[in-house]
Order: C-alpha cells, then structure tokens, then sequence
C-alpha cells in the first residue's frame, strides 16, 4: 500500500477519542509553547515586512494574523509561521529535525478559526500533522538535512495533515493534497551563510502549501499518489539514505507529538547542549577569563556544519554561532530571548572567550545522533586543571523534560506586551483547550480584555 494511502487511512480514521490524556495534555503544551514564540516573533522585521504585504495583497477575511489583522486563510498561515520560527524559541524534534509547530500550528489554527471548529478538533488535527511530519522527517534524516531545511519540507506535509483533518478530506483528496504539498516541499540551508530572511518564509510557505495542497484537492485537484515513495518522489531526490521503515514502524499505534523537545535558550538548537552545561557552570562557579586557557565543545557533525561560526556580525547570525552561545552562557549564565542583544553581541569579555574556544567532532557522540544531541566540554584552567562536563540530552528533551509551569513562565515573558491579566486567560484557555471553540481561543488572544478580578 502506497504511504500516502496509509497516512489518508490514518487521518480519517483517528479521532479525538482516541487521544491518551496524557497526548492531549501534551498537546495543549505545544499550542502554549507556539503561542509563545508566534507573539513575540511578530515584532521582528521580516514578519513586519511580510505583515506589510499581505495588507496591501488584501483578501477574503477568514483569519487572525498574530499581527491583529484579519486575512486569507493562506496569507494567515504564511505570516503566522514565519513569525512562529523568528526568535528561535519554536519546539523540535531530535530524529526528525523538524519544527513542527511553527508549520503545523499556523496552518491549523487558521483553519479551525475559519470553519468555526472545536478545540478538540484543533487538538486531533495537531496530533496528525505532527505525526506526518515526524515520520516523513526521520525517514529522510540525517542526509536530506545537509541541503533541506527539514521543517519547511517536511513540515509542508505536517501541515497538509493537520488542514486535511479540519476540512474533512477523504482519502483520495488527502493522498491528492500530500501529492502538491509534496512538490511543492522546498527549503534550502545556503540561508545560514549570510543569516538571510528566508529561514522565515520556509516555515510560512510551509503552512501555507499545507492549507493551499487542500483546498485544491477539495476541488478535485489533482497529485501524484506516490509522492512520497515514487522513483521521481520526495524520498528519491531528497535524501540519499532514506530509512522507508520509520513510516509504519508504530504507525497508528503510538503518538510522535509526545516526542517533542522544547526550547529554553533562544538560539539554534544544536547549541543548545553545550550551553546548559555552562549555565551550570556559571552557577556554581566564579568565572574569571583570567584563568581559562581553552574551552573544547567536542559533539556531533551536523552541529558544527550549522553552527560553527566564531565570527557572527549580527544578533540572529550569532544564535547559529556554537561558539558565540556558548560564551554567552558562560559569562551570563543564561540563553533567553533577552540574552541576545546588540551589546551583548560587542561585548569583549564574550568575544575573549570565543577566542579560546575550540570545537571539534566527537566520534561516539557522533554516532548516537540524532536520536541524541550531546556533547561533551573540558574547560582547561592556566593551573594545568580541567573540568568536564557531558549531557546526551538538552533541556526541554523528553529524556531532560521541562514542565509545564516553565512552558507558562516561558508564555509569560516572550508575551509580555500584552496584559498580564490577558496572558493568564490566554493560558487558562489553552491549557483547557477542549472545553472551547477555536473562535473563543483567537479571540482571547487578540483581544484586551477586563482585568481578572
């Protein structure tokens, strides 16, 4: 059976009744966590820019952009997953390397608030555009990711998924749908050598494709059936060792959305690993510069074929700079969202430290990626002594878990332009998702509302 059929019997079939608590549960988390970085990312210049143009494109008026503006399903999805993904605060998932929220998330809620639709809907469409997502990405990881961004390619069928759950596809208009998102799955890595804009658009061209890939086919529009497997298909072109078995293994059984990572430092997720050790460090020890003759990252390859950069000359460059992060949290004891600023990005003591680092590829910490993103640090002291430190797992892992008070907390700070009192009735909502429409959600975050009393 073609994979696009078992994944169109697969969203038919799966209902919100069938949902573990504990998958719905998780589920709302990520919708927090999206919330999150989709409020603060819409401050930054290109979703300003792309917010500038779909008002001037105009269209039907269907949904909210979290830039308040009411638009097309399609411009709503663009704009919403571009902003989602700015400030680099967006879930992941290690063995796929895909961010699915940022894709899935603004594809979905547009949809549901367009179609006047359930949170339960909302949730059950979630969990299926995750799934898909995942399995398309670790069948083609680690090899597509060298030159694809996984999240905008894999992610397109993620947030097929999910819109073909809400719009009630039947099976021959969902394996239609996976076929055009399928060619039109794009996302190219050459962004990171000059920290140009496009990490946004493919995020937001991702959900967009998902949303756009059914409304055609609930036309009668037409896609290739076997999109996924064929020997001119998405796994053929784009991925020179693709595992097919990582598409049915558990298929329908298990739920890959409990799988997901969250992020706590605002920066590239391959420097993550390295920059909670630090932060540990940082705290119980006096860091004098004075004394550290060198500090040695040793991790996985693909880590530094994105992140090994001890020159970045912007603030966003420097979050994909293992080298730069890693001296932030060592002088600073932190990685958030308000670490990253211009000063801090011309601070000597923080490029002192750079200096002294040096990074380099550990063979067995190699070998266990991506199902681990570990590393392993020796900071050498002038006096001849070394410490050492390790982790397999950074914070926000399901090994390494965060709770869900620090995903709250997390809400609150990057949110922090709205009302105190409209943040805690956004999270009340969302972590009771179920008992509202999508309407009631949109409407609370996008609108003021009376103090809590």
């Amino acid at each position: 059976m073609e994979f696009s059929i078992q994944i169109a019997n697969y969203i038919v079939g799966l209902t919100y009744e069938q949902l573990p608590k504990e998958v719905v549960t998780f589920t709302k988390r990520c919708i927090l966590d999206y919330y999150a970085s989709a409020l603060k990312g819409r401050d930054g210049l290109p979703i300003q820019m792309i917010d500038e143009l779909i008002r001037e494109m105009g269209g039907a008026l269907q949904a909210t952009t979290v830039t308040n503006v009411k638009n097309s399903v399609l411009n709503v999805a663009l704009l919403n997953g571009a902003a989602s993904h700015f400030v680099e605060l967006d879930d992941i998932h290690k063995a796929s390397i895909v961010h699915a929220a940022t894709v899935v998330m603004p594809a979905a809620i547009a949809v549901a608030e367009w179609k006047r639709l359930s949170g339960k809907d909302l949730i059950t469409a979630i969990v299926a555009g995750y799934e898909v997502a995942y399995r398309i990405g670790e069948t083609v990881s680690p090899s597509h990711y060298y030159y694809f961004h996984n999240t905008a390619t894999c992610g397109t069928f993620g947030a097929t998924a999910a819109v073909a759950k809400l719009l009630k596809l039947n099976e021959n208009q969902i394996v239609d749908a996976l076929g055009s998102a399928g060619t039109q799955a794009a996302g190219l890595w050459e962004f990171i050598e000059d920290g140009a804009m496009s990490k946004q658009l493919h995020p937001g061209k991702a959900a967009m494709h998902g949303v756009l890939s059914c409304l055609l086919a609930q036309k009668g529009f037409t896609g290739a059936k076997k999109i996924l497997e064929g020997s001119r298909g998405f796994f053929e072109a784009m991925s020179e060792q693709h595992d097919v078995s990582k598409m049915t293994e558990g298929f329908g059984d298990s739920f890959k959305i409990i799988e997901n990572s969250f992020k706590i430092h605002a920066s590239c997720r391959h420097t993550h690993h390295v920059m909670d050790l630090l932060v540990e460090y940082h705290k119980g020890h006096n860091v004098n510069l004075k004394e550290i003759k060198k500090i040695v990252i040793s991790t996985y390859k693909v880590a530094l074929d994105i992140t090994d950069n001890p020159s970045p000359d912007t603030i966003y460059a420097a979050k994909f700079s293992i080298q730069f992060c890693a001296a932030l949290a060592l002088i600073t004891g932190s990685g958030g969202y308000h670490a990253f600023t211009e000063q801090i990005l011309h601070d000597p003591t923080i490029h002192a430290i750079v200096e002294k680092i040096e990074v380099q590829v550990d063979k067995k910490v190699d070998a266990a990626y991506p199902e681990e993103w570990g590393t392993n640090l020796s900071i050498h002291f002038n006096d001849g002594s070394i410490y050492k430190a390790k982790t397999r797992y950074p914070v926000g892992d399901p090994e390494n878990p965060v709770s869900t008070d620090a995903l709250v907390e997390k809400f609150m700070t990057l949110a922090n332009d709205l009302p105190f009192e409209q943040r805690v009735q956004i999270v009340k909502t969302i972590l009771n998702l179920e008992q509202f429409t999508v309407k009631e959600l949109v409407t609370t975050v996008h609108r003021k509302i009376e103090a809590v009393t």
